[in-house]
């Protein structure tokens, strides 16, 4: 039993190290345009139906987590969510729009992407608040779609 025990973890062993098929550029190209239609997707969501849009577009489960702008740590999905509705009845408006956005598939359902954005708030007192922003992030698709799973947005200067 000891010797047919040590070829078949040897074997185990072996595949599991193996580097999965990398992408061909056709499929690259697919991953490419469906994350880069979702992130329009997202924002232009967001600045028709208000900040509860965003939830379409987050992964729940808990793997999730984001860096939002002004923070020093990671928070988890239940945090995010308490922060969009907490602001959501003090924004009348949102438009962010992708100035640049870079986006490399990792597989047929995972990717990162990075870009930098212009975000321009009212509140509902009518202040504008226009910033540029960076953000860095990974997308898993679900079934039911491409979801944000986890990254960084940050505010810089103009």
């Amino acid at each position: 039993m000891k010797r047919l025990c040590i070829p078949v973890l040897i074997i185990l062993l072996a595949s599991c190290s193996q580097p999965g098929h990398p992408l061909s550029g056709k499929q690259k190209a697919q991953v490419t345009k469906e994350v880069e239609t979702v992130l329009n997707d997202y924002y232009n969501d967001i600045r028709k139906d208000g900040l509860l849009a965003e939830f379409e577009y987050l992964d729940s489960t808990a793997d999730f987590f984001w860096v939002p702008p002004g923070y020093d740590r990671s928070l988890g999905y239940d945090s995010i969510a308490a922060i969009i509705k907490q602001n959501a009845s003090t924004v009348r408006s949102i438009d962010n729009k992708w100035l640049s956005l870079r986006i490399v598939p990792l597989s047929k359902d995972m990717a990162c992407y990075t870009g930098k954005l212009e975000s321009v708030t009212t509140n509902t007192s009518g202040v504008v608040n226009s910033m540029i922003l960076m953000e860095t992030g990974s997308v898993i698709k679900r079934p039911d779609g491409w979801k944000l799973l986890c990254g960084q947005t940050s505010a810089t200067r103009q």
